[in-house]
């Protein structure tokens, strides 16, 4: 059996470009957006849960988020895991309802933020090269085990730098364009 395998690369690369896009998805750019709220957590019914598992999250404004929370006995915990978040969010409870108003970025914070935006993005790019890494390995066991010819070991490695460049390139226009959205250009 190969131990290369051009399939499995390729959904590890891909996997580095979601998963740097799901980072990016929490980060505030200053406009309302149901995904800001994807990494608050809530301690209700004795068990720590995603928000959205205990309430609904609209934008119904574009400065402005709404939580509606499914059942009244969690209004208090929902609102103290949304402003012990780290996201500088404040909420306002009205009801079952919380109001969350988000403030303008400060350029300071939209610096820092297109600084992070750099840091995950680099964090995408090692974890591509070193799936890269691994198909090149593969490749040379593929061919010591007499399994490849040197011929086809050079071809594969082509295509997986071949990859690799594509998913970099991914990694960077989507890293430039969050980039952008933060920095407001």
């Amino acid at each position: 059996m190969a131990a290369y395998n051009k399939a499995d690369l390729d959904r590890r690369m891909h996997g580095a470009v979601e998963a740097l896009k799901h980072d990016l998805q929490g980060l505030r750019t200053g406009r309302a957006s149901v995904t800001l709220l994807d990494p608050v957590t809530v301690e209700v019914y004795g068990a720590q849960m995603p928000l959205n598992q205990a309430a609904t999250v609209s934008a119904p404004e574009s400065r402005m988020l709404s939580v509606q929370v499914w059942d009244k006995s969690n209004v208090g915990p929902i609102d103290k895991a949304i402003r012990s978040a780290g996201l500088g969010l404040n909420p306002i409870v009205d009801g079952t309802t919380l109001r969350i108003p988000i403030p303008d970025l400060t350029e300071e914070r939209r610096k820092e933020l297109a600084k992070l935006v750099s840091q995950y993005a680099e964090k995408a790019r090692i974890a591509a090269r070193n799936v890269r890494r691994d198909g090149m390995d593969n490749l040379k066991t593929d061919e010591k085990k007499g399994e490849i010819s040197e011929d086809e070991r050079k071809r594969s490695e082509t295509e997986v730098q071949k990859l690799t460049d594509a998913t970099i390139a991914d990694i960077d226009a989507v890293s430039a364009a969050k980039e952008k959205e933060i920095l407001g250009k």
